[in-house]
């Protein structure tokens, strides 16, 4: 056995939020076959949060790389960071060529990942085949095992777990301490035309559920604070939790009794945690694109012609009523 063979492994995921917690699903899947070896990951600062609550993640290595432009001054720094480490694998689940820079100029011995564009030199094990695994579950997971098994399997599945303390400490910040009602947290963030439930539509839920004697919490990013004061009226249904901390929302989510929310990254993090969630979609396929966690309902949009074209669906025609029946079985 080499130095090597018990060496640090960093993961190189994407740093999308939903994208990240998935690919805890890798960090799994590498501690169950090498349980002796550390696994670091790189982080956004964005999804930096997520990474304590991740079992089987040794640190994280937190560093900010622009999107779409070569940063070769930062990808020297971080590289520099990266050597310090002497980690003995890379494993490289995007498949830019940016993302394989940095662990190459730092000379990590192993480094993982598809051809992607064209990233001969900057790779040692260059794997093909990627078309063939349709889901970014399946084609980030067998970058973890070896060329022979490079097959779509049933992958661990992501966690992130919240210590009930955390929650508590959060709780008692935000003056929720004495909230008796069961909670129900709206994400109305999304990235991409169609994903995003009109605000008119979540703002109707909010006054439905409050009518039941439930308490709301509008969760997600600064973007999202026009539509939290639309959704919220003013205070009168819900309450306005967005900010820009993601930590905020990943401590809402698990205190709360179930949510609702779009494809996006919050939906992931609230199936990882195992919060009953409701999962809107339109203009995506939640076979592709739904956590692997299950989730208490996915809805997904009608057809809107026969071409079954699931690119011109669009959330918008998700009626509010099964929305609001679906978040009632969920509790």
């Amino acid at each position: 056995m080499t130095a090597s063979d018990q060496s640090a492994i960093l993961l190189v995921p994407y740093v999308w939020i939903g994208d990240f917690v998935r690919c805890h699903s890798v960090v799994r899947l590498i501690k169950s076959r090498t349980p002796d070896r550390a696994v670091d990951v790189l982080s956004s600062k964005l999804c930096a949060p997520l990474l304590d609550y991740m079992p089987g993640v040794r640190k994280g290595v937190v560093f900010d790389i622009p999107r779409r432009q070569a940063a070769l001054r930062l990808n020297f720094g971080l590289a520099k960071i990266l050597r310090d480490e002497h980690y003995g694998k890379a494993i490289i689940t995007s498949r830019k060529w940016k993302a394989a820079l940095a662990p190459a100029l730092a000379g990590i011995p192993e480094r993982v990942g598809f051809i992607g564009e064209w990233r001969y030199g900057l790779l040692t094990d260059i794997r093909h085949g990627e078309k063939d695994l349709p889901r970014m579950i399946d084609q980030c997971a067998v970058l973890a095992l070896p060329c022979d098994e490079q097959r779509q399997q049933d992958w661990p599945l992501p966690q992130l777990v919240v210590p009930e303390e955390e929650v508590a400490a959060w709780r008692a910040k935000n003056g929720l301490t004495n909230e008796a009602r069961k909670v129900v947290a709206l994400c109305p963030g999304a990235v991409g035309p169609g994903k995003r439930w009109p605000e008119a539509s979540y703002a109707e839920l909010a006054r439905r559920l409050a009518g039941e004697g439930f308490a709301v919490w509008v969760l997600g990013g600064p973007g999202e604070k026009d539509i939290a004061r639309v959704i919220t009226g003013d205070g009168k249904f819900a309450r306005d939790l967005t900010g820009d901390d993601l930590r905020n929302a990943i401590l809402a989510l698990a205190s709360a009794d179930a949510a609702v929310s779009n494809d996006s990254g919050l939906l992931h993090v609230v199936a990882a945690i195992g919060t009953p969630a409701v999962g809107l979609f339109g203009p995506t396929s939640a076979w592709h694109w739904a956590p692997l966690n299950p989730i208490a309902a996915t809805i997904e949009a009608p057809w809107r012609d026969e071409s079954r074209d699931v690119t011109k669906r669009t959330t918008e025609d998700i009626p509010v009523e099964q929305v609001f029946r679906a978040t009632l079985n969920a509790l």
